[in-house]
């Protein structure tokens, strides 16, 4: 036993010595393998910017620093390019900022997270999605898209995008590129509007590119009005209700919000009643709507239906006969398998048996895997399984004359 052991020590001794032997050779050319590490990481990275071209069918951009940018035939990402329709965007030189309106479910989000995601795609190196492109150089892309709504911190859908706008403005100089959906959306709107337009003054100031979606109409006024903005769409057609996610720089959309709810068999009296309330005037021939005879229906509301109570109510199951003696059961969370010693109290806890050991275990917590039924004869003494030998010695004779001064101890459960 001694040799034994001396050979186990000299062998643990000879392990050490190899590996420390190994290290201090590793650590000799640390340099060279921390090379050869980051040369890797640089291949692996090239490869994998040319699978993404592939699979993207994309081509390598011209880059320019004269703050313009051109884009054709562009196509998101992240959109089947079987389904996707080509966008073609161009924003000239002098032009700082583009405010894109028209119909809801048009496009025009899409549109700007493409241009958005082409300029960041570009400047780290990768090919984008379309037939030609000419992008500039950004020292940041800043965005505030989507709903920002936090009900944990306190913030309204306008709260939230105010306040990532402003975060924008105090970073925001001439060589950022500025995306903003939906501005001055989320609150009452002349005064949504008269902040959506501080903040386009703002943006111009700081003389950056900016791109901008909005339906107000006050702001498409401004960028008819103020140099180096100009008014985009996208384009919508209002026979087929169809998006035709086709941006027409240069002109200014419409919502179509009446048009579309016509459309939609909005009755004639309340789109009248809208369009009173919205341009002050009874006369909607400038929006070119015919109503159908289902407009013009005043019995249009078919009615709901009715709350009914129920009047049944299903019987609660036996708590009591869930688990049988014997059973084999799972024991959740744990997932530790059990047999059950005892049914269920009127509590709902049954007690089972792991290993030596019984518990108390809700019912709920329990899954019956195998049933005592297929795991036991007829008839079986389960004090065989859950008995201690004395107990069932004690037992037995008990079972043949009165014993006096015997007892049996049971568990406290």
């Amino acid at each position: 036993m001694k040799k034994c052991g001396k050979a186990k020590q000299e062998e643990n001794n000879e392990e050490i010595r190899i590996l420390y032997t190994l290290s201090a050779m590793i650590a000799e050319e640390f340099y060279t393998f921390e090379k050869n590490i980051k040369i890797i990481e640089q291949l692996d990275f090239a490869f994998a910017k040319g699978k993404l071209s592939i699979e993207l069918d994309a081509i390598s951009p011209q880059v320019n620093t004269e703050r313009h940018i051109r884009i054709k035939a562009g196509r998101h990402p992240l959109i089947d390019k079987t389904v996707c329709v080509p966008l073609d965007f161009e924003m000239k030189d002098g032009i700082r900022g583009i405010l894109i309106t028209g119909p809801n479910t048009g496009g025009k989000t899409v549109a700007i997270k493409t241009i958005g995601l082409f300029s960041i795609m570009t400047q780290c190196g990768l090919h984008i999605p379309c037939t030609e492109a000419n992008i500039c150089m950004n020292n940041q892309v800043l965005c505030d898209i989507g709903d920002g709504q936090e009900i944990s911190e306190n913030l309204s859908t306008f709260s939230a995008h105010i306040e990532n706008i402003l975060g924008i403005l105090g970073k925001v100089n001439h060589e950022s590129m500025v995306i903003l959906d939906e501005l001055g959306s989320g609150t009452d709107p002349t005064e949504g509007m008269g902040i959506g337009i501080a903040i386009l003054e703002e943006l111009k100031k700081k003389n950056c590119i900016f791109i901008v979606t909005t339906h107000f109409p006050e702001i498409k006024t401004y960028a008819e009005k103020t140099e180096g903005v100009v008014n985009a769409r996208m384009a919508f057609d209002k026979q087929t209700l169809k998006p035709l996610y086709k941006l027409e720089v240069g002109k200014a959309g419409e919502s179509c919000a009446l048009y579309i709810a016509s459309k939609l068999g909005m009755p004639e009296a309340m789109i009248k009643r809208a369009y009173e309330e919205s341009y002050g005037k009874t006369d909607m021939q400038e929006l070119g709507i015919v109503f159908s005879e289902e407009n013009k229906k005043s019995n249009w509301f078919k009615g709901a239906p009715k709350i009914q109570k129920k009047q049944e109510h299903k019987e609660k199951a036996n708590i009591e006969d869930l688990f049988n003696i014997g059973d084999c059961v799972t024991v959740y969370p744990e997932e530790k398998i059990a047999i059950v010693c005892k049914k269920a109290n009127e509590k709902g806890e049954v007690l089972v048996q792991q290993q030596k050991d019984k518990k108390l275990i809700n019912h709920k917590r329990l899954k019956l895997k195998i049933p005592a039924s297929q795991l036991y004869p007829e008839d079986y003494d389960f004090s065989i399984i859950f008995d201690t030998v004395e107990n069932r010695k004690k037992r037995h004779q008990m079972g043949k004359k009165h014993q006096a001064d015997m007892q049996i101890d049971i568990d406290a459960f």
